[in-house]
């Protein structure tokens, strides 16, 4: 069957930049699209051919199917490949692409449909004698509804978006009071991101791994399983570090999740690249979560074990081919773990930091994979989201990839945005990680925010020197300087600089993180980023207490609740709904003299 000549790839940044490269190695003219803010990015000078198709917020680009079609028809594409997010899942879109004439590289939309719904999805897998987390299989209508499936299966409790996915509309409760406030953003993250406010109930599992499984299938009736990723280092219900294999699942466990996997997919009929979700309980029990419906930003790490091109394989799907490998074909040599570098500052509860990255080195090396959508020069948006790039690294096994990743993470250099960098050196030096432990609690600890910070802090981006000095006055390294000398034939690097107190370090890291959750010890709640707000919990007057909910703020496509550093009464509100606000903009004032005795 005859491949394609030309396919557009309706993504921006990493994932566009990887597609080309397959499309590349197949003798396949590439297309990319770009909003106004990405002109310059890296992803469009990629490709053969590159169409602008909007204005900087992804409703006015990214998220126009037509304007993204019509590109592909002046382009003369034949395919799309929607890469992940964006219009990915969207089974509209897809039926937009096969009735324009032209092949929509992913599933069929029906299955789309069916496992978009996590609803629906839980209905079918459950029909199919596949087990599911207890919980609801309808749609919550009022806070009430979720209240009385909590009183049936118990607290803790997620409350999650019927269309999520990536973390996005998911909410837990602990207790009945939760429960309102849950309900609330569960459904208007749904209806922000997804457009779709619909919500469900389920058991949240205590401190389960996050297993999920690779598939491929074709249209030829073969469907097949790539083994499982774990995914359990999260911050905030999205993924920060991946592994395969996992260090919970041995070889039977494997076997039994992989089928559990394949027939979860033959149940909706699926083709081409897929994830099927799950989570592994301590006693053993796994549950299926949910389904992604696309290649995933993860599915690196699949490919350093097992050798196979994922991103090949959908095309040729896509184009009518059978798989180029069967399940017995597939074997899992070694250990891969990948590090998600994003744009967020650990020390500021991982705020997003956009802006512009004065310096940049990849590390290299044998095993070593860097999959980025940026350059030096290049601007970090806060229209899109904070991932930078993802660090990949592949060894015999686990322990060695842990130091090979290490090693690549001291060698990675990103200078002006604040990055996962050090975050990823003291998590994977961690005590925990080190034992292949779910790491529940570290993750977002004060003490390895302390250690990131540290680490982030000793990293010198370029050889110049460089002034220290804080906007919040706080000091930091005053000097740093890089000479180079030569001694004998040999050249040398000489690093001078004069290091701040060890308790001005201290306190300003302190101060940022009491920062991020609402403001300083003056009253004022100022805003840590820059971003929209989507809720305003409070009005001038009102009495509150200490972690009270002020607003939420959006940036880079992540919700920020805003709390009070201490009891008081609000006044000087300066925030509604839709209103922008930058980073150090006045939220409100909370005098603390006025609280009630």
């Amino acid at each position: 069957m005859p491949l394609f000549t030309k396919v557009l790839v309706a993504n921006r940044g990493e994932i566009a930049v990887r597609v080309f490269r397959t499309l590349r190695e197949l003798e396949v003219s590439t297309v990319a699209v770009y909003s106004e803010p990405d002109r310059r990015a890296l992803h469009v000078s990629t490709a053969d051919e590159a169409y602008l198709i909007g204005g900087g917020p992804a409703a006015d680009s990214y998220l126009r199917g037509d304007r993204i079609i019509e590109a592909a028809e002046v382009a003369g594409a034949e395919a799309i490949h929607p890469g992940y997010g964006f219009l990915a899942e969207n089974a509209a879109f897809a039926r937009q692409v096969a009735a324009s004439g032209l092949v929509w590289i992913g599933p069929p939309p029906e299955a789309i449909d069916a496992m978009g719904s996590k609803i629906a999805a839980r209905k079918r897998m459950e029909a199919a004698g596949i087990p599911i987390i207890p919980g609801s299989t309808q749609p919550a209508e009022s806070p009430g509804e979720v209240l009385a499936v909590a009183a049936d299966i118990g607290y803790p409790i997620a409350i999650k978006a019927s269309a999520g996915g990536g973390g996005k509309g998911l909410r837990i409760a602990n207790a009945p009071e939760d429960v309102e406030r849950a309900y609330e953003a569960a459904r208007r993250e749904g209806e922000a991101y997804f457009a779709d406010s619909s919500v469900y109930v389920e058991r949240y599992l205590d401190d389960p791994r996050h297993v999920e499984v690779q598939i491929l299938a074709d249209a030829h009736g073969a469907v097949v399983h790539l083994g499982e990723r774990d995914c359990t280092i999260q911050r905030r219900h999205q993924k920060l570090v991946e592994e395969t294999p996992s260090p919970g699942v041995d070889a039977d466990l494997r076997a039994r999740i992989g089928s559990i996997a394949v027939e979860a997919a033959r149940a909706v009929d699926y083709r081409s690249a897929g994830t099927i979700e799950g989570l592994l309980a301590s006693d053993g029990s796994y549950y299926f979560l949910e389904m992604n419906t696309r290649i995933q930003v993860e599915h690196t790490i699949t490919e350093a074990v097992t050798g196979i091109d994922l991103v090949r394989e959908q095309i040729l799907v896509a184009a009518g081919r059978p798989l180029s490998f069967t399940q017995e074909d597939v074997v899992l040599r070694g250990h891969a773990i990948e590090c998600r570098i994003n744009a967020e500052d650990v020390a500021r509860g991982f705020l997003p930091t956009p802006g512009r990255i004065e310096a940049y080195r990849e590390p290299g090396g044998i095993g070593v994979r860097v999959d980025s959508g940026v350059r030096a020069g290049d601007e970090i948006s806060d229209l899109y989201d904070p991932l930078i790039a993802k660090l990949v690294v592949h060894d015999t096994d686990r322990e060695r990839a842990r130091r090979r990743a290490l090693r690549a993470l001291e060698e990675f250099v990103i200078a002006g945005p604040t990055t996962l960098i050090g975050f990823h050196r003291a998590l994977l030096s961690s005590q925990c990680f080190v034992a292949g432990e779910t790491c529940s609690g570290v993750v977002e600890s004060e003490e390895l925010a302390e250690r990131a910070q540290e680490l982030n802090d000793s990293q010198l981006p370029h050889e110049q020197t460089m002034l220290g000095g804080a906007s919040d006055g706080m000091p930091r390294s005053t000097h740093v300087r890089v000479l180079e000398i030569e001694l004998d034939g040999r050249r040398h690097e000489v690093r001078l600089h004069t290091p701040e107190p060890e308790w001005a370090g201290t306190a300003r890291r302190h101060k940022e993180r009491s920062k991020a959750l609402g403001g300083e010890a003056s009253g004022a709640i100022v805003s840590p980023m820059q971003g929209t707000v989507l809720e305003v919990a409070v009005a001038d007057g009102d009495e509150i207490e200490a972690g009270a909910l002020i607003c939420v703020v959006e940036a880079m496509k992540m919700e920020n609740e805003i709390v009070a550093h201490g009891a008081g009464v609000v006044s000087g509100l300066r925030v509604r709904p839709g209103e922008q606000v930058a980073n150090g903009d006045l939220i409100c004032l909370i005098d603390s003299d006025s609280t009630p005795t």
